[in-house]
């Protein structure tokens, strides 16, 4: 299974991004939607779209959302916790920060795709593929998206 995954919008998707998540399997998005326009736009593309609630969204979607695809645990939250206990999941995903992030923390996996509109820390624009598959390790990979001309 191929995942878009994607985080703090903030109002805005930008137009390269649709057509490059469009053949997603599932579109996740870690919160800071912020407008309904962005849901419609993502929506329209087919996937199934997953979202959690970010400390801006005013949507009643959950807080935190799990995913279990070929026995990989996947927690999906905007704000990433403090602390998780030992086997709570395997990959943590999360946004807030702005910046990617891959990184294990006593077995747990921690993963943010950065920002599709708002990054921080000097990085660029990006979003990122998850890909769980039967029997292998799951592969996280962060797309760049091209600056505006």
């Amino acid at each position: 299974m191929r995942i878009a995954v994607i985080s703090d919008t903030h109002d805005h998707c930008p137009s390269q991004l649709p057509p490059l998540i469009a053949s997603a399997d599932e579109i996740w998005h870690l919160g800071d939607v912020t407008t309904p326009d962005v849901v419609r736009e993502l929506a329209y593309l087919g996937p199934p779209l997953h979202i959690v609630r970010g400390n801006c969204d005013f949507e009643p979607w959950p807080f935190s959302l799990r995913r279990d695809i070929h026995g990989v645990r996947c927690q999906l939250v905007h704000i990433p916790p403090a602390t998780l206990p030992p086997h709570y999941c395997h990959l943590l995903l999360h946004g807030h920060t702005h910046i990617p992030r891959d990184e294990t923390i006593e077995g747990i996996r921690w993963l943010n795709p950065g920002s599709v509109s708002l990054p921080r820390g000097g990085h660029p624009s990006s979003f990122a593929w998850l890909t769980l598959a039967p029997g292998t390790p799951p592969l996280w990979k962060i797309e760049r998206l091209a600056q505006p001309a």
